[in-house]
């Protein structure tokens, strides 16, 4: 039998490259369907990009729920308390990235492009981790 360090060990390189694939196609879901949106509906940007975030952000909550980190909230009242800190940890991040590029086009010498990588990466894994141990806690 294992010890429990090794069981956590194994278990969270499968979350993470869980996380990592679905975190990806989660970047296509936004970016797809704001194309889509703006190309073949004609919705104004603003517009467009609220809806492709909300379809990013509840495609991520579904994926994240079932498939990375097998969610054991199986009663109504305990998935909308899942689903409530999921939304608040995503809005949290959102914020933060939101805040650290602002500072990060303003006060670095570093094309625009970089300093959003760089943001994108920072809030990938803080997203991972709120996710692993605030909202799908086992």
């Amino acid at each position: 039998m294992e010890n429990s360090k090794e069981q956590i060990k194994k278990f969270s390189k499968k979350e993470v490259i869980f996380y990592s694939i679905f975190g990806i196609i989660s970047i296509f879901i936004n970016i797809g369907s704001f194309y889509a949106f703006c190309s073949f509906f004609n919705f104004q940007y603003n517009t467009a990009n609220l809806l492709s975030i909300a379809l990013a952000v509840i495609s991520t909550y579904f994926f994240n729920k079932e498939i990375v980190f097998h969610s054991e909230a199986y009663d109504f009242g305990e998935k909308v308390v899942e689903f409530c800190k999921f939304l608040l940890s995503r809005l949290f991040t959102m914020a933060f990235e939101y805040i650290g590029c602002y500072l990060l086009f303003e006060y670095t010498p570093f094309y625009f492009l970089i300093d959003k990588c760089i943001m994108t990466i920072i809030v990938f894994i803080i997203d991972f981790i709120i996710s692993m141990l605030f909202t799908f806690k086992k």
